[in-house]
This record gives C-alpha cells, sequence and structure tokens, in this order.
C-alpha cells in the first residue's frame, strides 16, 4: 500500500514538474518569438525611414483568423501611429461596394444580369442605347466601356468608349453608376447599405465611406507625396462607391475575412464573385469586384489595388488556404514596401503574383 502511494506520489510530482518545464519552455518560446517580432519591426521601421514611407499599415490573416494588425511610423504631431490608425483607402472601396451589392444578389433583393435602367440612366448617356446592356456583372468586372473618371474625358462627360460587355476598362465610373441604381432601389446611401451589410455585423466602428471629423482626424494617416510634402486631406462628405473608403488595417482585415468565408453569399455567387469574368493580362482576370491571379494547382488568389494621392493600398487573400495580407501606405510611392511584405508573408504565393505582375 504504502509502495503504491509512494508510485503515485512520484507520478504526481513527476507531472508537476513536466507540467512546470513545459509551461517555462512556451514561456521562452513566447519571450523568443516577441524579440525577433520586435527585431523585425525595428529593422522593417529603418526600412521605411530609407526609403522615406511615413506609415505601413500591415495586416496578416493566416487560416482564416487575423494574425497581426500593426501600424508602422508616426502620425503627422509626431505622436506614435496606434494600431487603429486611420487610412483613406482609395480604391480599396471598391470590392466594399461589390459586397454590398452581391449580398442583396444572394437575398434575391437585386439582380446581377438586370440592365440598371430601371433604376438609373446617367444624364450624360441617356441617348446613347447602349445604357440598355449596363448591369452589375459587368459593372463588377469593368466592362463598361465607361472611361475611369468622365473629368478625364476633353468634355468632361460620361461616355461608351466601347460596346458594353466587349472587353476590359477599369471604370470608377461604372461603381459610381451602380450605387445610385443602389440608392434609388432601396432609398438608402450605400454608406448606409454598407453598413447594415458588413460594418454593423463585423463590428467594423471606424469604416465609413465619409469623413467623421470627431473620430478621422485624431487618428488620420495624412498623405504625402514623395518628396515628403503633406497633402491636403480628402473629407467626403458625400459617398463615392469607388473611392475614399475610411478605414483601418483590422476593420480591413475582418472585412476579407467574412469575404473567404463567404458570409452573406450564396454558393452560386461566391463561386461566381472568384471567377475570372475577363481576362486582363497572362495569369490574371478580373472576377466580380476583385481582379484574380491564377498561384497554379488550381489556387488562385483574389486581391484590388488603390491609388491616389498619398496613397497606395494592396491586399491579397487566397480562399482555399485562408491566407491573406493587408498593406495600407500613406505616400506616392508606397507601392515599394509590396514586393518585399508580400513574398515575405505569402511565400510561393507572394512570388507568383509578383511573378505575373512582372510579365
Amino acid at each position: 500500500m504504502r509502495k503504491s502511494i509512494l508510485i503515485i506520489s512520484l507520478f504526481i510530482i513527476t507531472s508537476n514538474l513536466s507540467a512546470q518545464n513545459e509551461k517555462k519552455s512556451e514561456i521562452t518560446k513566447q519571450q523568443s518569438n516577441q524579440v525577433s517580432i520586435t527585431d523585425h519591426d525595428k529593422a522593417f521601421e529603418q526600412w521605411m525611414k530609407d526609403h522615406k514611407i511615413p506609415n505601413v499599415g500591415l495586416g496578416i490573416i493566416k487560416n482564416g483568423k487575423l494574425e497581426r494588425a500593426k501600424v508602422y511610423g508616426k502620425l503627422q504631431h509626431g505622436t506614435t501611429a496606434p494600431n487603429n490608425t486611420i487610412f483613406n483607402v482609395a480604391s480599396l472601396t471598391k470590392p466594399v461596394t461589390a459586397i454590398v451589392a452581391l449580398k442583396l444578389v444572394s437575398i434575391g433583393k437585386w439582380n446581377l444580369d438586370e440592365p440598371l435602367d430601371k433604376f438609373w440612366i446617367d444624364p450624360d448617356i441617356r441617348e446613347d442605347t447602349r445604357y440598355k446592356k449596363v448591369t452589375t456583372r459587368i459593372i463588377l468586372s469593368h466592362q463598361t466601356g465607361f472611361p475611369n473618371w468622365r473629368w478625364m474625358n476633353a468634355d468632361k462627360r460620361l461616355n461608351f468608349q466601347f460596346d458594353p460587355g466587349t472587353k476590359y476598362q477599369y471604370s470608377g465610373e461604372g461603381l459610381e453608376y451602380l450605387r445610385k441604381a443602389l440608392e434609388n432601389k432601396f432609398g438608402k446611401t450605400i454608406n448606409q447599405l454598407a453598413g447594415e451589410l458588413i460594418f454593423f455585423p463585423l463590428k467594423m466602428k471606424d469604416t465609413s465611406y465619409i469623413w467623421n471629423e470627431k473620430k478621422d482626424a485624431t487618428r488620420f494617416s495624412e498623405g504625402y507625396d514623395k518628396d515628403g510634402n503633406k497633402y491636403e486631406t480628402v473629407k467626403s462628405t458625400t459617398p463615392n462607391a469607388a473611392d475614399d473608403l475610411m478605414t483601418t488595417v483590422s476593420d480591413y482585415s475582418r472585412f476579407l475575412i467574412s469575404v473567404m468565408n463567404s458570409d452573406g453569399l450564396s454558393e452560386k455567387v461566391f463561386n461566381e464573385m472568384k471567377t475570372g469574368q475577363v481576362v486582363t493580362k497572362k495569369g490574371k482576370s478580373f472576377g466580380l469586384g476583385f481582379e484574380i491571379y491564377d498561384l497554379g494547382d488550381g489556387n488562385t488568389a483574389l486581391s484590388h489595388g488603390g491609388a491616389d494621392q498619398g496613397v497606395q493600398t494592396i491586399f491579397f487573400i487566397i480562399p482555399k488556404t485562408k491566407d491573406g495580407i493587408v498593406i495600407f501606405t500613406n505616400v506616392d510611392d508606397g507601392y515599394k514596401v509590396y514586393e518585399k511584405l508580400i513574398t515575405e508573408y505569402l511565400g510561393d504565393y507572394g512570388k507568383k503574383v509578383v511573378e505575373i505582375e512582372m510579365k
């Protein structure tokens, strides 16, 4: 009996020691990892200084979870940029607008292939009957025939530069056309629709199509040119479906995770969204609201970029693995960080993306 008690006691002591050793090992591992991350951050911040990049917002998604949301650099008044720094993300607005429309399609309240003239006809093209061919699918795959922006035309008017649905041409005007149709149909702004369908359910409290002076001014990443001159801040009071979304790295990363999880999207709509509708270059096409990169072996990456004065942003997500990266910068040549970060965090898939872009 005493021998049995002794054996049990020894077992308990051994187990406790083993558990303590495992705990110490885990703590040591975490501390080592923390040192590694800190060293990496310092090296990256020095790299940013060397390349004159004021702020970089970085979101890392692994296995469908936000592993890291970090903002590097300082804000205009010299304070360290917080991780909830607000960025203008330029054309990264477009995928949000696309998902608003696709969620409405998924619940049967909007038709992907119905001509939009029932809800909106732009006065500039009313005499051109090709407006009857403009659908949500054609808009989200950038096949409207519209210029990027009407102000780029000599007469500043919207026009068709080719027949809708016949080829690819990137167009912010297309997304704005869709916005006006949606707003007329539902009697709500795109900001309200996105709030109901995306922002509120995902707790994206720092995301909006319009400027909030009280909130945005305190945490906003001001934009700069490559020589360090600050641009005047865009403070949109009217939503634009294609541009000027205000958001944070963590908010936008949660949005992308929901996209990969097909939250609120029917299986049919989700599959169409990530299927190329029109080829844009070798290894690359446009789906519904997202650029699609062919990574090989049946794998694809969904992506979109954004560029304005003092704004360079991009993301890549891989639906099959549910990994991704979000990059926000606040300078004209912020794209200089893309290759470094994409290849570091997406590995071989990142290299494939770079290879497609370099061709």
